[in-house]
């Protein structure tokens, strides 16, 4: 085997073991087959990019072909979704195709096998029929309605599409083998009664093929080479075959069905039907929040076409499923924007700086590197001033040796600026530091450690930042047998701050990538306006979770164990941060795991929380809650503890004031 065959992957090789069989090269066809029953999301990129890359490594036709056999769950949302999703990942199809194209045809097909004794109409309920099935292990038993005759099942049938029959009252069955040990070859379902409207047949129909039946004829008609779907179908090819047994015509071209392992990323949920009720129990703000794994989620995040399809390409095409940790996937977005993101300053969370030495009036506007790692960004300009704001975190009064950032007496140098040194601060009552006295330095060839980002007070831009964290807590949340995938929702997978910009973000539009030196990659949200600019956080500048990884990774898989390890308190207020987001199913839950955690909270603990803004109506029910099992433990009220209940009583939100009155 020549080295470039030792690369091929093992779909590769059967194409190519088909062609040096006598298969010509313009006979290649390959389709994507999605059900237009929800988004696309990031599972879906490998599948999309096996066949479309197939098409584009062979320069052969891809369908882009919706098998819609569902009218309950189908809609033109999806269709069109999907459309603009595979566009944006680049890749381009030969022809848009649906499965309803096929429906008058496959019909046809079903009436013929009738005729042939291969198909029959059961009038059984699912019970009897799931009972006379079997067990992979135990044969099935023959059904009473199975040897009807023809003339009876085509009369059936004929009524079934004709609308006279209930849903459920009869189903057309393929005559195969009861006793077969592949259980889908126990007379598998062909059509079902389903009177719903179909999105693009409207009511024509009220008899739909199943996906098994639909799928492989599809492929036929359309004179598909090779049908590519993942592992979960390998069961299903004998049927896909048996079908095509009945119809191929011997001069057409044969598809073939040949499986491959399915992507899974780690800490997310793949299921299309678990997204959809992330969206409709409004855990999240619709198919394309940038929490979601969606397509359309994570190119709102500020994902690129570029890194999904370097992400695809470098796990590769398995034949054994397994879990990809999304690191990679964090990788491959921080790889790509590190070559093309402008680099930009901006401050999160601000403290002031006043350079006590440069001039009040003055302001210079000094040039700044685009992007050092492009030769051809160019500079822009940002303005410095005497007052600027940096992190917070990036000052400490007294530190160690190995804190390179500000310290009093220590210096700094400001990117793209001077050096300063800290001289004094200026602090609120309650200890806060408000100011940091600065002086500046025009010698900037000295040699300090740190450097900080900046913006100028004066010049600097508000703006909104939506800060990410992953949506489960779980590296695996729905393989718990035990325990509902909700349960290891992450509380904190969203962090909405007031930031300060560079002035030269003001000419920002959606879509816009950007590094926030020192900070992450961060995109401008469709939510963005002219006078309030939004920004998606896409990744930070490292993998902030590698650290966070315990060694015993069998924590991971206990939430509770990793909350027994914080205080009381700390998880009641992580749970109250999102209480009213919750469905109330999870809110019960909730509310009872708050009202356990109570009998280990002090008086002291919770005092701090009765001055919590109104608008955090989450922590406030929290408190409310743990208000009540201290009372009801013999907690005496006092005249703080009947102001917050008296604020709570005159709230708009009902929850609130339900449990403000039970205490």
């Amino acid at each position: 085997m020549s080295e470039e065959r030792k690369s091929l992957n093992f779909i590769e090789q059967i194409i190519e073991e088909d062609l040096a069989h006598g298969l010509p090269k313009e006979d290649l066809r390959f389709r994507f087959p999605p059900e237009p029953n929800g988004y696309l999301h990031i599972g879906h990129t490998k599948a999309i990019g096996i066949s479309f890359g197939l098409g584009e490594h062979y320069n052969a036709p891809v369908n882009l072909r919706f098998d819609d056999t569902n009218p309950a769950k189908e809609e033109q949302e999806y269709v069109d979704a999907i459309k603009r999703d595979v566009a944006w990942l680049g890749y381009k199809w030969d022809q848009v195709l649906f499965s309803s194209d096929y429906f008058q045809q496959l019909y046809d097909w079903a009436i013929e096998l009738i005729k042939q004794g291969k198909a029959y109409v059961d009038s059984q309920s699912s019970e009897a029929m799931a009972e006379q099935k079997g067990t992979p292990t135990q044969p099935g038993v023959d059904g009473p309605y199975r040897n009807r005759s023809v003339e009876e099942n085509l009369d059936l049938f004929t009524r079934m599409k004709n609308g006279e029959f209930a849903e459920g009252e009869h189903i057309l069955r393929a005559k195969i083998d009861m006793q077969h040990t592949n259980m889908l070859m126990r007379d598998p379902i062909m059509y079902r009664i389903l009177k719903k409207s179909h999105h693009r047949t409207g009511n024509d129909w009220c008899v739909y093929p199943m996906y098994d039946w639909t799928h492989g004829q599809s492929d036929y008609i359309e004179q598909v080479s090779h049908s590519l779907c993942s592992l979960e179908f390998k069961p299903h090819r004998e049927l896909y075959d048996w079908f095509l047994d009945q119809l191929v015509d011997p001069d057409k071209l044969r598809p073939k069905q040949r499986e491959f392992a399915r992507l899974n990323l780690s800490y997310t949920i793949m299921s299309k039907r678990k997204l959809l009720q992330l969206v409709n129990d409004k855990i999240v703000n619709g198919w394309d929040d940038p929490r979601m794994p969606t397509i359309s989620g994570l190119r709102r995040r500020g994902y690129t076409p570029a890194a999904l399809r370097k992400f695809v390409e470098t796990v590769g095409v398995a034949k054994r499923d397994n879990i990809i940790d999304v690191s990679l996937l964090e990788f491959c977005i921080r790889e790509d924007l590190n070559k093309t993101a402008p680099r930009v300053m901006a401050v999160l969370d601000p403290v002031k700086v006043v350079i006590t030495n440069y001039p009040e009036d003055k302001i210079e506007w000094l040039d700044a590197e685009n992007n050092q790692e492009d030769e051809s960004a160019g500079y822009r300009k940002v303005p410095f001033s005497r007052e600027i704001y940096i992190e917070r975190a990036d000052f400490k009064e007294s530190a160690g040796k190995k804190f390179f950032r500000l310290t009093l007496g220590g210096e700094v140098r400001l990117k793209n600026a001077y050096i300063i040194k800290g001289e004094s601060v200026v602090k609120s009552d309650d200890g806060t530091i408000q100011e940091i006295h600065c002086t500046y330095s025009e010698d900037t060839n000295k040699k300090v450690k740190g450097t900080l980002h900046w913006v100028s007070i004066q010049h600097a831009l508000t703006a909104e930042v939506r800060e990410y964290d992953r949506l489960f807590m779980d590296e695996s949340p729905d393989t718990h047998e035990d325990k509902d995938f909700m349960e290891f929702l992450n509380p904190n997978s969203l962090n909405i701050i007031k930031a300060y910009v560079e002035p030269s973000l003001k000419e920002a539009v959606e879509g816009d990538r950007y590094q926030f030196q020192r900070l992450g990659y961060f995109c401008v949200d469709q939510d963005s306006t002219v006078d309030h600019i939004v920004f998606n956080k896409t990744v930070g500048l490292r993998d902030s979770w590698a650290k966070q990884k315990p060694q015993n990774q069998q924590a991971t898989k206990n939430q509770n164990q990793q909350q027994a390890k914080r205080k009381a308190i700390d998880v009641i207020k992580q749970l109250g941060k999102k209480y009213t987001n919750y469905p109330e199913v999870k809110q019960a839950k909730v509310k009872a795991e708050i009202q356990k955690l109570a009998e280990e909270v002090s008086y002291d603990e919770i005092e701090p929380l009765f001055n919590t803004a109104v608008k955090k109506v989450g922590t406030r029910i929290a408190v409310t809650l743990v208000l009540g099992v201290m009372i009801k433990n013999g907690l005496k009220k006092n005249e703080a503890i009947n102001d917050f209940i008296e604020k709570a009583l005159e709230d708009e939100n009902t929850i609130l004031v339900t449990e403000a009155q039970a205490v």
